[in-house]
Parts: structure tokens; C-alpha cells; sequence
């Protein structure tokens, strides 16, 4: 499990707990919602009568750190920092895989798929308030086709073919090893809020 917890964010845990008076507490590290576009990485303080004997421990110099075990796969490569500034400062936690957990080439080739989406091209298309998603995988004579649905500006775009030919479908062929297409299950007739109409 790789979490990096920077010397400043753990000085300035550490002191936060000390103000708490109470022995034993310590930090629990855990994602809501994980695996959804909604997952958020939340820092909570964990008082020894809280502690789940199924939590994953992570000490520190100055502290400890509970872990939720459903969150595991959602924190790797987390990353805590606390930057100082003449406001008191900012505590900044960064966790890639909160959306969709990290996957290997041996990971389901679904998983394989919504990683690359959310990772690689969902923060592409947001700026033009748009996402696509995974709406099945289905098996086809040439292999398996992954069935896209476009949202937000996207849906009606007249620039989607092109999004979606050049951009979305070479990525997730060049990424998903196996992968033999992708199909737009989009009804783009749709066309409020659309980027490009």
C-alpha cells in the first residue's frame, strides 16, 4: 500500500490531535462513495472506542492512521500534504484511484475500462462539460465491444464522432489490451447544453 503523508501534514495532524485530549485517538483515512464519480477521500478522528478490528494500520512518527478496508484499493498511491501559507495553511489530499481503483492487466477488462475513462479521458472532456461511461461490455464476432454513453456537453455534440473516433476509441484500444471496439449508445438527437451544436 503506497500512501505518502508529507512531514508538514503529519506535524500538523499530529498537533490537531494533541488539541482532541483524548489517548489513543488517531486519524481514519477512508473514501465514500469509492469507485464513483461522487468518491470523495475523507481524514476523520478516530478515538480508540471506534477503531475496527478490520482497519488497516499505517504509523507515523506522530501518529496513526485507520483505514477502512473497502477503501484500500481506492487510496493507493494517496498522497497528504499540509503547505503553510499567511492564512494558517492547507491541508491537500490527492487520491487518484478514489474513482475507480487502480487495475493491473490481469484486472477485468470492465475495470480496465472505466480506469482509463475516469483517469485519461473523462478530466479531457469536462472541460467541455462533458463525460462518457461504460454502459455494458458486450461480446461480438470481432471480440469484446465496449458500449459508451456521452453526458453533459457532450450528449448532441456535433464534434462527438470525432471525440469519440479520435480520441475516447484509440485511447481504450492502445490501453485495454483485447479490446476489439467501441460503440456511442448516446441518443445525441439531445441536444440542450451541447458544447458544439
Amino acid at each position: 500500500m503506497t500512501i505518502t503523508v508529507t512531514k508538514s501534514a503529519e506535524r500538523y495532524l499530529a498537533e490537531l490531535l494533541e488539541k482532541q485530549n483524548v489517548e489513543g485517538i488517531a486519524v481514519r483515512l477512508f473514501v465514500t462513495q469509492p469507485g464513483t464519480a461522487y468518491a470523495e477521500t475523507c481524514l476523520a478522528y478516530c478515538r480508540p472506542d471506534e477503531v475496527n478490528p478490520e482497519d488497516e494500520i499505517m504509523d507515523y512518527e506522530l501518529l496513526r492512521f485507520y483505514m477502512e478496508r473497502n477503501s484500500l484499493p481506492y487510496l493507493e498511491e494517496a498522497y497528504i500534504d499540509f503547505a503553510e501559507d499567511r492564512m494558517g495553511g492547507q491541508l491537500t489530499i490527492k487520491a487518484p484511484n478514489a474513482k475507480v481503483p487502480k487495475v493491473s492487466p490481469d484486472s477485468p477488462m470492465d475495470e480496465q475500462i472505466n480506469y482509463v475513462l475516469y483517469a485519461d479521458i473523462n478530466p479531457g472532456l469536462a472541460s467541455h462539460g462533458g463525460e462518457v461511461k461504460l454502459v455494458e461490455l458486450v461480446e461480438e464476432e470481432q471480440g469484446p465491444v465496449a458500449i459508451l454513453r456521452f453526458g453533459g456537453g457532450c450528449q448532441g455534440c456535433s464534434a462527438v464522432d470525432m471525440t469519440l473516433k479520435d480520441g475516447v476509441e484509440k485511447t481504450l484500444m492502445e490501453r485495454v489490451p483485447g479490446l476489439a471496439g467501441v460503440r456511442d449508445d448516446t441518443d445525441h438527437s439531445v441536444r440542450e447544453n451541447a458544447y458544439f451544436k
